[in-house]
This record gives structure tokens, sequence and C-alpha cells, in this order.
């Protein structure tokens, strides 16, 4: 009788402790973040922290409207790769992240969609990656 109240009092006890476990986690999650747009097309996402410091103020002129460095910037960027989601005709749009040194435009660019999305390609259209903003 003694080793069932025992075990009884330990399993009480271990379901006391999931459950508020559990409660506790739900209080300080909150909600869950939000998806980085773009993230859905399946390319690396990562955030504008780890990319070349040029990228943020490429980042900040476009938040701004400009002015941009290159009559280029802001222009229809095609997809012409295939790399990106298909989309209509003017969706994308490629600005210049500035290469130090270089003499013309180089290869790094920001792509933007109208949906917010951000991709970042330091190849010249080669490859993408979503660029999380927030982080």
């Amino acid at each position: 009788m003694f080793n069932r109240r025992r075990i009884s009092a330990a399993l009480i006890g271990l379901i006391v402790l999931v459950l508020g476990g559990w409660a506790i986690k739900e209080v300080v999650a909150g909600d869950p973040p939000a998806e980085v747009p773009g993230a859905s097309s399946g390319l690396p996402v990562v955030t504008l922290s780890s990319l070349p410091p040029e990228t943020s103020e490429t980042l900040r002129l476009i938040r701004s409207g400009g002015p941009f460095p290159h009559r280029q910037d802001g222009t229809e960027f095609g997809n012409r790769e295939k790399l990106l989601p298909t989309k209509n005709s003017g969706y994308y749009r490629e600005y210049t992240v500035p290469t130090p040194g270089a003499r013309d435009r180089a290869a790094r660019r920001l792509v933007t969609g109208a949906s917010s999305e951000l991709y970042y390609t330091g190849d010249h259209y080669r490859s993408f990656v979503v660029v999380d903003p927030g982080r």
C-alpha cells in the first residue's frame, strides 16, 4: 500500500512538472517569429548582418527611395536565370551593392520583390540567398 502511494505521488508530481514546464514555455516563447518574405522559395535564408556591410547601406537607400549611385538601380530584374520564383514582368527590381575598390558596378546586387522579398547575389545572378533584414 505504501509503495502505491509513493508511485501515485511520483506520477502526479511528474504530470505537474510536465504541465508546468509546458505552460512556462508557452508564456516565455510568445508568438512565433514572422516568416521571412521569400523563405518559401527554398533558397537559403541569411541575416543581413552576415552580408557585406555595403548591403545595409544599399537597403537603406532602397527604403528611402534613393538617390542611387547607378542609373540602373531600381530597374526591372528579369529573372532570366530562373533562380528566383517565377513572377510577372516588373515584379522584381535590382540594386547595386558597392564593392570597395571596384571601378564598375561589379557583381553584388540586392533584388527586391513586390511582396517585400529581399534577395542577395554576390556572383552576378549565378546564385541567390534570401535576406532576413531584421537580423
